[in-house]
């Protein structure tokens, strides 16, 4: 049996230091709780209780379901985060099961990396030998630190510490700490949003047909991206290139073309809806 106590405690320090952005990102998770519907169970059914949280916690009415609430969050102050956390959404499932996977899980993961990193970095020989007993490449962090799985044990210190910080403090104050995080992490998640995805890498078998389209595209006085009016233009010009209309579909994707004029040219050729008639199908494609 290897001894891998100095890494689990290593991660328990890592917590430590990382505390108060635990705690931020819980403060700003929590918002817009208040402002959600309230649901408890009524003879077995689940049901709006006809106010929202924030209502009922402002009545110093309790938040969490008996039927549903976990041992450990029985005890809560009415009104409470601890008390929200017990409490359970219209899909039936506990918040705080919702908290574990959005906040938790992934703050923990990072913990546990970061950990690792220091491990790797001060304690090389320790590290390497932890890693040879896992039977990982101790260059791989992530692998090393899943497979020693510290993670689990670590999820249960963190929830602590976020019960013993904010457990017992009233969820509209939680909220409005965690707003101004909240607004930042929205502002995230639109930007990524945002993002396009990646075009789809093509298919090694199309590289002399992707090589044909790209100069044939060249040639063709199209403009680029190539807008939709010009697609019989491009058409002619991947047909006279030598190309078939089962290969025109796989590379077009890959050419620098607007999204509608992908469409169009689907349509067009054979097998496409909506297509042109014969006569204004591009003689040279088919």
């Amino acid at each position: 049996m290897f001894d891998i106590d100095w890494m689990g405690l290593l991660t328990r320090e890592v917590l430590r230091e990382r505390g108060a952005a635990l705690i931020a990102e819980t403060c700003a998770w929590a918002v817009g709780l208040s402002d959600r519907p309230h649901y408890r169970r009524h003879s077995g059914r689940l049901a709006p209780s006809g106010l929202t949280v924030g209502e009922r916690a402002a009545n110093g009415q309790p938040l969490g379901d008996e039927e549903d609430g976990r041992v450990d969050l029985g005890d809560a102050r009415p009104g409470s985060f601890q008390d929200a956390l017990a409490m359970v959404g219209p899909d039936g499932r506990l918040e705080a099961e919702r908290f574990d996977d959005e906040v938790l899980v992934p703050f923990v993961a990072e913990t546990c990396r970061l950990a690792g990193e220091r491990g790797r970095t001060t304690r090389r020989a320790d590290w390497a030998e932890l890693a040879d007993d896992l039977g990982e490449d101790p260059v791989d962090v992530a692998d090393v630190v899943r497979a020693g799985g510290w993670e689990a044990p670590l999820r249960i210190d963190a929830e602590h510490l976020v019960l013993a910080a904010l457990g017992h403090v009233p969820l509209i104050e939680v909220e409005a700490e965690g707003l101004p995080l909240s607004l930042v992490r929205a502002a995230e998640a639109a930007a990524r949003a945002a993002v396009p995805a990646p075009a789809p890498e093509p298919d090694d078998s199309l590289a002399g047909a992707l090589f044909l389209a790209r100069a044939a595209l060249e040639d063709s006085g199209c403009s680029v991206p190539v807008p939709p009016e010009e697609s019989d233009l491009l058409l002619a010009a991947l047909g006279e290139a030598g190309l078939e209309p089962d290969e025109v579909t796989s590379v077009v994707p890959h050419l620098p073309v607007e999204e509608s004029t992908i469409t169009r040219i689907a349509a067009t050729l054979p097998g496409g809806q909506d297509g042109p008639t014969d006569g204004d199908r591009p003689r040279s494609v088919g």
